[in-house]
Order: structure tokens, then C-alpha cells, then sequence
């Protein structure tokens, strides 16, 4: 089961990614600003990050044996329509809306995920899961070269085949776990129940600072690469490649630490690290090694701390409001990564170099960090016993 719904996951993100890395050459063929070209890429992520909120509410309520096989097939619709029909900026906009369907994922696959576990061990298995999100990378590494070999709207075919062929196979053999706890009353009522719910926003800043800092790294740092250090676009985007993938890697370490010694102090551990790493990467010290080992360290502290988080989840949460809590706790991790590429454009004009933008880093880590220890911790030693 476990298998199934990290595959299910990598396929809807692979998905969901598709108009990141064609951002320039739509640009190209449409003639799009700055400003629009921003928003082609944008729009998926926002809606898939938003979209959490009720998917999550949802899966609760009719499990995901039932909404991974939907959610999958409908994803399916808009990106054919991107790679055959969508010829202006308003089609591909309308497009990518509907294609923001596919990151509401996690949402389905946490509970789910969450179900068949014991406690002890849902960190680890909560971050082997978390590792789907290295769909994204194979939409980074492939879309652009099939492409330029085959044809603009290979990749979608590509992508829209996986998608069918996983919605057949989810719904012939995934099972959501017999003794699932399932929640009573509407959707609109558990969304809000979830929101209310007792730590929720307290992890959605958690979330947002590890998984958003992981986010904004991919997006913002071959820009920062090519601006402070020089770097050419190509070498940029394999040395971010490297820092995405050790990060995608450490999400399963986060939570089998968690597992072995509590996500609390895995968490304090992993926001010092990074607030004491971004430290070092607001004076610009030599890229090799100092700069290098600055950035892969932070890259294992988000990608442990995104999953150290989710293992805080299943201890905090009650098993029938996780869905509703992670669509929560999981949009705010999406949508966390918008504002550090923002907050460093502004920081760079306004002062002309990236110290401040590192510096503001650093206190947000720090500040998750004494969160953690004081606020989260006295929650956790008064949680019930989860099942």
C-alpha cells in the first residue's frame, strides 16, 4: 500500500511540474512577459497547494482508495489539454488551474498512509512517502529534452499515459486500511473542524518553513547561483538538481529519527542547523567547499524537518482529522515557498546583495526552532496516545 501511494504520488507531481520547465520556450512561442510567464507557473501550485484543504476533508470521508484513482484520472484532462489544445496565455492559464489538481495529492496519501501504520513507525513511512515529491525533478530533468527530441506534446502524452495506467491500477488493488477511522458530518464541517483543531496552525508554520524553504530553494537558487557566484544556467541548475535531490532523500530520515527519538527534538535540531547554515550563506563565502557544504546542509535540514513534521502529525492529530489537518498543515507548506523568492528579489534591490534575504532566513529557522521547544513540545507531552 505503501508502494502504491508513493508511485501515485511521484505520477501526480510529475504531472502536476509539466509547465515549470517550459516556462521560457511558452514564453518564446506566446509572447509572454516576465510578469505572465511568472503566473504560468504559479497557478498550478497554488491551486494544487489550496486545493489540499478539501481533498484532505475528503479523503477522511470516502478514503483514497476512492480518490487516488479520481484524482489521478481527472489530472488526465488538463494535461492533454495543455499539450494539444492550449495555444494562448488564457488557455494555458485556464489549463494549469485544472492542472493544479495533481498537487492535492499529498492530502489523499498521508491519511492513507497514516492508517496502516502503528505510531511508532509512521515517520519513517510518512517519509518515504514524502519522497513523491521527486516527481517534480523527473519534470525537470525530461520535459524539456522530450520535447526538443520528440514534440511539444510528448511530454503530456507521456505523462497523461502514467496517469491512466496508475488510476487502473489503483483502483484494481489499493485498500484503504479496514479499521480507518471515518469521520462524521459535511465536508464544510470538518474543513472547519480541522482548522480548529488543536496544533494545526502551529504546524502549518513548521511546515511552511521546512517544506516552503525547500520549495523556494528549488525555484530561487540557480537565480542566486548565476547572480552572486557567476555560475552558467546549466551549472546552476545541476548543482539546485543535486540540492533537490538530497533533500527529496532526507525526508525519510526526518521521520525515522522521529520515530526513534520524537520529533521534537529532531526538529530543533534540524531548524538550528539551518539557521546557523544561512548564517554562513549571508556573508557569500567561497562556493568550494564552504558555500557547497552550506547549501546540501540546509537542503538535509528541510527535507528532515518537512518529514519530521508530518511524523509530529500523526502523534498530535486524531487518526479521523488527519486528512483535514495535513490539507492544511500541506497547503501552507506549498504556499510558504512563494515568499523567500519574493522577500530575496526585494532584498537584492533594495540593497543590492542577498545578505538580508539569508539573515531573514535565519531568524525564521531560529524562531521555528523555540517554537518547537517550547509551544510544540508542551503540546506533545499532553497528547493523547494515538492509535
Amino acid at each position: 500500500m505503501l508502494a502504491l501511494a508513493t508511485a501515485g504520488f511521484v505520477v501526480a507531481f510529475w504531472a502536476w511540474s509539466l509547465l515549470a520547465p517550459l516556462g521560457s520556450t511558452l514564453a518564446d512561442e506566446l509572447g509572454l512577459s516576465s510578469f505572465q510567464q511568472s503566473l504560468v507557473v504559479a497557478v498550478p501550485v497554488i491551486v494544487g497547494s489550496l486545493g489540499r484543504v478539501p481533498v484532505g476533508g475528503l479523503t477522511d470521508r470516502v478514503g483514497a482508495r476512492r480518490m487516488f484513482p479520481l484524482v489521478s484520472a481527472l489530472t488526465i484532462l488538463p494535461v492533454l489539454y495543455l499539450g494539444h489544445l492550449a495555444d494562448s496565455f488564457a488557455e494555458v492559464i485556464a489549463g494549469g488551474f485544472f492542472l493544479g489538481l495533481g498537487g492535492t495529492t499529498f492530502a489523499i496519501g498521508v491519511p492513507f498512509v497514516n492508517a496502516w501504520y502503528p505510531p511508532q513507525r509512521r515517520g519513517l513511512a510518512l517519509g518515504i512517502f514524502g519522497m513523491g515529491t521527486g516527481g517534480t525533478a523527473i519534470s525537470a530533468f525530461t520535459t524539456v529534452q522530450l520535447a526538443d527530441a520528440v514534440s511539444n506534446s510528448f511530454p503530456f502524452d507521456l505523462a497523461a499515459v502514467v496517469l491512466a495506467v496508475y488510476a487502473v491500477t489503483a483502483h484494481i488493488l489499493l485498500r484503504d486500511h479496514p479499521d480507518r477511522a471515518v469521520p462524521a458530518g459535511s465536508l464544510v464541517s470538518r474543513m472547519v473542524a480541522g482548522a480548529r483543531t488543536s496544533g494545526t496552525w502551529g504546524l502549518a508554520f513548521l511546515y511552511a518553513v521546512a517544506f516552503g524553504g525547500f520549495v523556494a530553494f528549488s525555484v530561487y537558487l540557480p537565480t542566486y547561483l548565476s547572480s552572486a557566484y557567476g555560475l552558467g544556467h546549466s551549472d546552476a541548475a545541476v548543482r539546485t538538481a543535486g540540492f533537490v535531490v538530497l533533500a527529496v532523500v532526507a525526508r525519510p530520515l526526518g521521520g525515522w529519527l522521529s520515530d526513534r527519538l520524537h520529533p521534537v527534538p529532531v526538529l530543533v535540531a534540524v531548524y538550528t542547523l539551518v539557521a546557523a547554515l544561512a548564517v554562513v550563506c549571508a556573508f557569500e563565502p567561497p562556493l568550494n567547499p564552504v558555500g557547497t557544504t552550506a547549501f546540501l546542509g540546509m537542503a538535509v535540514g528541510l527535507g528532515a524537518g518537512a518529514g519530521a513534521v508530518f511524523a509530529l502529525v500523526a502523534r498530535l492529530v486524531p487518526a479521523a482529522q488527519v486528512g483535514s489537518v495535513t490539507g492544511i498543515v500541506g497547503a501552507a507548506g506549498g504556499l510558504g515557498g512563494f515568499f523567500p523568492p519574493l522577500v530575496m528579489g526585494v532584498v537584492l534591490g533594495a540593497t543590492g546583495e542577498f545578505t538580508w534575504g539569508y539573515l531573514l532566513l535565519a531568524v525564521t529557522s531560529a524562531a521555528a526552532g523555540v517554537f518547537t521547544v517550547t509551544n510544540v513540545r508542551r503540546r506533545a507531552r499532553n497528547a493523547p496516545a494515538q492509535a
